[in-house]
């Protein structure tokens, strides 16, 4: 009688533990059920990139001057620079310029390091090709700007979906020139001066 007893105990525990595993459970399910949606429609609907977004790097050929610090301070040396130095005005003329992208880690070191800013970050992310060699772009597909999310007419943009203002939860329902959640950095340096 006192083993059935046992066993009978044992398992109103066991039901009462899975009761509170299955609450627990559905605590969360509804907890995410309050929450924003975070799904893009991505061909149809793009993320606008925050303002300092490192995508690919444009380069303009008319203002480098081959010096070749984009390549001493890239950590994996990955700018290819060809240029053949000219006698007669002694200065050293480019032939080509090279990056490879399925090898860049998007650091931004070259950008930030270019004496004459012939580098510079563009917003562009879909760098997705079906080859890996189509991603070492030279000067001439370096030099081409990309579109801007907001101008292109078969994407609707779509602001930063951490940054929406308290209260909205889809960011169709939000006018262009709305400001999003936090400060700006001036508006920061104004606070702390007060």
């Amino acid at each position: 009688m006192l083993k059935f007893l046992k066993q009978v105990g044992d398992y109103a525990k066991e039901a009462v533990q899975a009761g509170r595993y299955i609450g627990q459970g559905l605590s969360v399910t509804f907890d995410h059920m309050q929450r924003r949606p975070v799904t893009v429609q991505y061909p149809y609907e793009k993320l606008i990139p925050s303002e300092r977004f490192r995508g690919r790097i444009h380069f303009e050929f008319d203002k480098c001057i081959s010096c070749e610090v984009c390549v001493r301070v890239c950590p994996i040396n990955l700018p290819v620079v060809d240029w053949e130095f000219d006698k007669a005005s002694k200065k050293k003329n480019l032939k080509h310029y090279s990056i490879d992208f399925g090898v860049c880690i998007f650091c931004g070191n070259c950008v930030e390091y270019c004496p004459t800013n012939c580098l510079s970050m563009t917003e562009e992310y879909d760098l997705c090709t079906y080859d890996r060699h189509q991603l070492n772009y030279d000067n001439v597909a370096l030099g081409r700007l990309p579109y801007k999310v907001t101008d292109d007419p078969m994407v609707t943009p779509l602001r930063e979906l951490v940054y929406l203002p308290k209260g909205v939860t889809s960011p169709h329902d939000l006018p262009a020139n709305t400001r999003g959640a936090g400060l700006h950095p001036e508006e920061l340096v104004e606070q702390q001066e007060k």
